[in-house]
């Protein structure tokens, strides 16, 4: 039997999770310990209920649990399913993992937080791609797909007082997220940036890009922000 680990203390350093990957689900990398760093300052902790939305791998979800927060994690790519739930058993946390299309997948249900680092890279095509890596990061011509249906549902999905918490790249221009969310009646603030090289898979891209004029001429670095809207 799986012994579950305990909830870090306050003010202790986060202990690393290490995680599976089964092929096509997405690796943790900057954007996810961005979030993860965020969710620390905002307090996750016992007695909480928290969502983690597009959960890939289960990171975040596990960095929930780890922190006692009460668990469920949501993604709708059957590698990811699996991955995140070897992973909570591997790890000894304990997280409720959904296969669904985002807050469809648990109709009704209310949390103190949602944590998201959905797909938000423009990409080439209209629709998601349903049955590659590609689904985790691509996201519509405008990098937009998966952050307008979160931040539309976000409002429901918070407890008075909820806060969610958005990883995108500042190429699916967070002012749009930001704007969506306060529109749907959320407080709403960049609380994070860095600026990191391209990756592969915008490096494969960056002529489109510019062509579409996401990117200035030249330009080989991208920005990642984390956007906290509160239900009041």
């Amino acid at each position: 039997m799986t012994q579950q680990a305990p909830p870090e203390a306050p003010g202790e350093a986060p202990r690393p999770v290490r995680v599976v990957c089964l092929p096509g689900v997405y690796r943790p990398q900057t954007d996810t310990l961005l979030l993860a760093s965020a969710m620390r300052r905002e307090g996750i902790r016992p007695g909480m209920d928290v969502l983690d939305l597009c959960t890939g791998s289960g990171a975040l979800a596990l960095h929930a649990a780890r922190l006692g927060a009460s668990v469920t994690a949501v993604d709708i790519s059957r590698r990811a399913v699996a991955s995140a739930r070897l992973n909570s058993m591997l790890a000894g946390l304990p997280v409720t993992v959904r296969r669904g299309d985002l807050l469809r997948a648990l109709p009704g249900r209310t949390f103190d937080a949602v944590v998201s680092n959905p797909p938000y890279v423009p990409a080439p095509s209209l629709a998601a791609p349903r049955h590659r890596a590609g689904r985790s990061w691509d996201a519509g011509l405008d990098g937009r797909m998966v952050l307008d249906r979160i931040c539309d549902d976000a409002f429901t999905a918070l407890r008075p007082g909820g806060v969610l918490l958005l990883v995108q790249s500042g190429l699916s221009r967070p002012e749009k997220t930001v704007g969506r969310l306060s529109a749907a009646g959320l407080d709403v603030a960049v609380t994070d940036r860095v600026t990191i090289p391209f990756g592969p898979v915008t490096r494969g891209r960056s002529a489109w890009l510019r062509a579409r004029g996401f990117l200035p001429a030249r330009l080989d670095r991208e920005e990642l922000v984390v956007i906290r809207a509160r239900r009041k």
